[in-house]
């Protein structure tokens, strides 16, 4: 496992991460931001959180900057969620990409996203690193892939 995710917020990334929550909230999209709703495993309440989902190839991706948090372990246990914008709901189930098959996806998502999460994955990584260094946070870092069912 990498040691990024001990990573505490900032001040300014609670204010970021606020301002970025709401606008998904009520339907404005900061480059392509949406907020990711999983129930929680214990509680079976929604849970929130603002998210980048990355779509290739016509597959959408979401990776888990911050490592094995709340959200990962749910989305684990319920085995989907909902992608909502405004007052869309697009709901999915997920499949997690093995380790293998993770450095292509995080490569694209740090060239798209490193200006604002680039700081979990640690210095000196971006999506110029090796295969092999990939290869080597990878474990550290979940991703899934989107099966995405329906527009609400």
């Amino acid at each position: 496992m990498n040691d990024t995710r001990n990573i505490q917020p900032t001040g300014a990334d609670k204010i970021f991460n606020n301002a970025v929550r709401w606008l998904a909230k009520v339907g404005v999209s900061l480059y392509g931001t949406r907020l990711l709703a999983v129930k929680g495993r214990k509680s079976g309440q929604w849970r929130t959180t603002a998210v980048n989902p990355l779509t290739i190839d016509g597959e959408t991706y979401l990776v888990a900057p911050r490592g094995h948090t709340q959200w990962v372990r749910n989305m684990r246990v319920v085995g989907g969620g909902e992608l909502r914008l405004g007052r869309k709901r697009q709901t999915f189930t997920v499949t997690e990409l093995a380790d293998q098959d993770k450095p292509d996806i995080l490569r694209l998502y740090l060239k798209k996203w490193a200006w604002e999460v680039g700081k979990f994955f640690g210095e000196g990584i971006s999506h110029e690193s090796s295969e092999e260094t990939l290869l080597g946070i990878a474990p550290g870092f979940p991703v899934f892939r989107l099966h995405l069912q329906s527009d609400k």
